[in-house]
């Protein structure tokens, strides 16, 4: 069902608007807008990042592999479900990943900027997507999967959003997560990406727990490219916020390309086998709401 943000009531999430104080999201750049004060600009993203991720993600091994890993996890710890959230789509390209496997899942996208919501909607138009922030989700009980990937290193009140992800999901629901992991790899990198923190492993499981979730899985992955990585963030950080070029690391040689995709997918296999990897460039994390 919705909440409504206004009166605080509950409704069905066919209606339009709030039967109780006839409140209807506004609409802005032809999308549902729930949090319209942050639709033109924020402080844990930049506009213009998203055309430039169109341009890149759908060659690029980075994101390729995270499609690949995020499906696998749908597929074992999800198995049947009938809706998907994720929070902080971008321009769909994890969606469009998962529309691919599961064709009759119900896919829903949100923003908290609409400058990413005209690629998302572009890219899978059979997904529905709206304005939010995901401090003030607008829903209760609503979605059989919840996803958030790379997006909570980007908000300061990531507790709040665990506790509102809690509340959107039906009882039982599953959330899946992916953060940065390592404040030792903290570089230029997340600067430009407008991050607040890298996480360890404790402290994104502790607050998974914290707000209402058991975990199922939590490994790392980029495990076999962290040696790269490091020697990257490494040179990047001699060079000023400013100046630095975030697309760099993305921008490979089809050979360099297609030779990391070919080790992340073998970093894919052992995590199938039931490996957790104690170290990597980011973290998975798969729970069960309770």
């Amino acid at each position: 069902m919705k909440r409504c943000l206004a009166c605080g009531g509950y409704y069905n999430s066919t209606y339009p608007n709030c039967p109780q104080c006839h409140v209807k999201p506004q609409l802005i750049d032809g999308f549902e807008a729930h949090a319209p004060a942050f639709a033109r600009e924020s402080s844990g993203f930049k506009p213009e990042y998203f055309s430039e991720l169109a341009k890149l993600e759908a060659a690029n091994f980075w994101f390729k592999s995270r499609n690949a890993i995020l499906v696998w996890a749908l597929k074992t710890y999800a198995q049947v479900f009938g809706s998907f959230l994720e929070i902080g789509c971008g321009t769909a390209f994890v969606l469009s990943g998962i529309a691919a496997v599961f064709p009759n899942a119900k896919l829903f996208g949100s923003e908290i900027l609409t400058a990413g919501l005209g690629f998302a909607a572009q890219r899978l138009p059979q997904a529905k997507f709206m304005q939010m922030d995901a401090r003030d989700i607008p829903f209760k009980d609503e979605f059989d999967v919840i996803g958030a990937f790379d997006v909570l290193e980007h908000i300061e009140e990531d507790q709040q959003v665990l506790a509102q992800i809690h509340q959107a999901l039906k009882p039982q629901g599953i959330v899946m997560l992916t953060v940065p992991q390592h404040e030792w790899l903290w570089s230029a990198a997340d600067e430009y990406a407008c991050h607040v923190r890298r996480y360890t492993r404790e402290e994104i499981e502790t607050k998974v727990k914290k707000a209402g979730f058991k975990i199922l899985r939590s490994t790392s992955f980029i495990t076999v490219l962290l040696p790269a990585m490091m020697a990257s963030r490494l040179l990047s950080n001699k060079v000023p916020v400013k100046e630095y070029d975030a697309q760099a690391e993305l921008r490979l040689p089809q050979y360099v390309n297609s030779l990391f995709l070919l080790l992340l997918n073998c970093e894919l296999a052992l995590i199938k086998l039931g490996i957790n990897l104690p170290i990597g460039g980011s973290r998975l994390v798969v729970a069960k709401r309770i």
